[in-house]
């Protein structure tokens, strides 16, 4: 090999190594920034073929319906915590904060946190549904082919499906 291939190589080579490295650093900053989305049935039984759960610490936002009579409130603070289901099971939502005025039992919210063990959501926000004709993108897919999710939608929504 000549040393003008040995240097065009070399530069091939740096230049790899660097948008790897690169790349690695970005998927890294990242990873702390993603939130899946999660139904409580996907917590329980797992997301997609390959039925992927979340690992407790893991940063998620979880749809559903808050199940009527889980709402407990701490007088002594602003600790709140309820639970949420989907027609396919339930998980606990621990929170801190002033809840949004919209929500309430059997009303649609999604919870941003991290899961902690027990199916037990940490949550940092909560958002309620705050239109009556509106549902998220990914509690609706989520939804499709439940019965019991879409009679619980049907129901939140207050008009025929069609």
């Amino acid at each position: 090999m000549n040393s003008r291939r040995k240097n065009r190589l070399l530069v091939v080579l740096v230049l790899l190594l660097g948008f790897g490295v690169a790349t690695s650093l970005v998927m890294y900053a990242l990873r702390a920034n993603i939130d899946l989305f999660y139904t409580p049935g996907e917590i329980l039984y797992g997301k997609g073929e390959n039925k992927l759960m979340p690992e407790p610490g893991q940063r998620l936002r979880v749809g559903g319906v808050v199940m009527p009579g889980s709402v407990k409130r701490d007088p002594q603070s602003l600790q709140v915590s309820f639970t949420l289901y989907d027609g396919r099971g339930t998980v606990s939502v621990n929170y801190t904060g002033i809840l949004p005025d919209l929500f309430r039992e059997g009303q649609g919210v999604v919870a941003q946190g991290t899961f902690e063990k027990g199916n037990l959501i940490a949550a940092q926000e909560v958002l309620a549904k705050h239109d009556e004709k509106y549902t998220p993108p990914e509690i609706k897919e989520a939804m499709k082919g439940d019965p019991q999710a879409q009679v619980s939608a049907y129901q939140q929504a207050g008009e025929p499906r069609s």
